[in-house]
């Protein structure tokens, strides 16, 4: 048993959906029809944005940015976990793993400071609308998103390059469905004050501080908006930064639940249930909050499908 023990884990095995495995067909077709819709509507609203000159501003250019990383951050993991759930043998390799973490934290983590960017973009376009179009030019909108991606990528290869050079001796039996950073550190040999460490950090990074910076800017868009005399004015300007609200509100409700918790409450069933939330539900929805909100995306996709669909006219 002790060489068992000391057997370096070259796979590790998922075992997220091991209660339920009567119904791995029906979870199976399930999450393949929301898998589709889910990349049929990021398509049809990123198409949309580059298709239609009337949506070529910062905004949705921020939108289409954040609908594609969603797209790449479903894709690390539904695709997976698709074939995990008809496969007898449900592993993913060492370096596998690895990667799986690193991609789907390098894209959440560019998630939050995307959000941050677009809580900065409402506060541009409504506290500076005369120099709005001169301050967020081409150039900086692509150097606000290219500084998103660098944080992600920086901050999570070094967190991922950490994990991964822990000793794996013991079990490789993986409860969750991904590699996701609390169960993985659950299976290292040695990682108390480490682990710590890194979902400390993690959490901070990733989370607080974006948290921080939209806070920052909803702060100002609420004293510009209540310098607006008329309460029809404040309504309307206020009404469009609602969407981008529920997207924040909704993010956070589930980052916060995963990686800011006790330890000590921690939950397979829960956290297998919120996993499926925002890797497969989340993306679903945003679009459809932009959309459904948005009289301007929804008459630019009607002409759209028109001037597709008759081109001639």
């Amino acid at each position: 048993m002790e060489r068992v023990n000391e057997t370096v884990v070259r796979e590790f095995v998922f075992l997220g959906f091991s209660s339920l495995a009567r119904l791995l067909q029906l979870l199976f077709v399930i999450f393949l029809l929301l898998y589709l819709f889910t990349l049929g509507t990021n398509a049809i609203f990123i198409s949309t944005i580059v298709l239609a000159r009337a949506l070529h501003t910062p905004m949705y250019f921020f939108l289409a940015i954040f609908s594609c990383s969603e797209t790449c951050y479903t894709f690390v993991i539904v695709s997976k976990m698709l074939v995990d759930l008809l496969a007898q043998k449900k592993t993913i390799s060492f370096l596998g793993c690895a990667i799986q973490m690193f991609s789907f934290l390098f894209l959440g983590c560019s998630h939050s400071f995307l959000l941050a960017t677009m809580g900065y973009d409402c506060y541009m376009a409504i506290c500076n609308p005369r120099h709005y179009s001169v301050l967020m030019g081409h150039g900086m909108c692509m150097g606000l998103v290219a500084a998103a991606c660098a944080c992600g990528f920086t901050v999570f290869l070094v967190t991922t390059f950490l994990v991964f050079h822990l000793p794996f001796h013991s079990s490789n039996q993986l409860h969750h469905f991904f590699c996701d950073i609390s169960p993985v550190l659950k299976l290292a040999s040695q990682h108390s004050g480490l682990s710590q460490l890194v979902i400390f950090m993690l959490g901070v990074f990733a989370l607080v501080i974006p948290l921080l910076l939209i806070l920052v800017s909803y702060i100002r868009i609420i004293s510009a908006i209540l310098k607006i005399p008329s309460s029809v004015g404040r309504y309307k300007t206020f009404s469009t930064c609602t969407s981008h609200l529920i997207v924040v509100t909704v993010h956070y409700d589930c980052a916060s639940f995963m990686y800011l918790r006790p330890k000590t409450n921690y939950s397979l069933r829960e956290d297998t249930l919120i996993s499926v939330s925002y890797t497969i539900l989340t993306p679903l929805f945003n679009p459809m909050i932009y959309c459904l909100r948005n009289k301007e995306f929804k008459s630019a996709l009607r002409r759209t499908i028109s001037q597709t669909l008759y081109p001639l006219n």
